[in-house]
């Protein structure tokens, strides 16, 4: 099993009195840096590691002070937060700022990766992308046709067997699985 980590913005909060009180700009408003709605993936597999370039610039530097120790468990396959929140695979969490807090939701996605040969074009991901999403707890694909594979990610409790999806890829003879991560 591999491990990505998903960020998303589910809230800003801007508390003006707060900054008219303490602040030396005391109309600084809400964080400039993110809206509702970001997403940022975070992985370390094969040669892609977006976590040590700390988000390759996509993170203010007072949010990836307070959600990075999140992140890193979940790239580890970790549970972020045991027994706190209804998932072991997620975490809400905020940055530090007082006046002007951003909020996240992190999520630990679990995924394996099925290494492909015989996919050459669209045409190909596509077929193999309804293919493999026909597996029972997949919870949804994205093929690599670039990197010659498939992330099968997998719903909350469930197990996929790598049998399973080495049959839903060579179901077709022009495909073979070379190696299921």
């Amino acid at each position: 099993m591999q491990y990505k980590c998903k960020v998303t913005v589910i809230d800003k909060k801007c508390f003006a009195d707060y900054q008219k009180e303490y602040l030396a700009d005391p109309h600084a408003g809400a964080c400039p840096f993110y809206e509702v709605g970001d997403e940022f993936i975070f992985e370390r597999y094969g040669e892609e590691d977006t976590f040590w370039l700390t988000g390759d610039g996509t993170q203010c530097g007072e949010a990836w002070d307070c959600i990075s120790r999140y992140i890193y468990t979940a790239l580890q396959g970790g549970s972020i937060m045991r027994g706190w929140t209804n998932d072991d695979r997620m975490m809400i969490a905020c940055c530090n700022d007082g006046t002007r807090p951003v909020i996240f939701k992190i999520q630990r996605l679990d995924y394996k990766v099925v290494k492909i040969q015989g996919m050459v074009c669209e045409h190909c991901a596509a077929q193999i992308k309804k293919s493999l999403s026909s597996v029972t707890g997949v919870d949804d694909v994205s093929v690599r046709l670039d990197k010659g594979w498939a992330e099968v990610f997998v719903k909350k409790d469930e197990a996929v067997s790598d049998e399973s999806l080495r049959m839903a890829v060579e179901q077709y003879e022009k495909y073979s699985v070379t190696e299921i991560d």
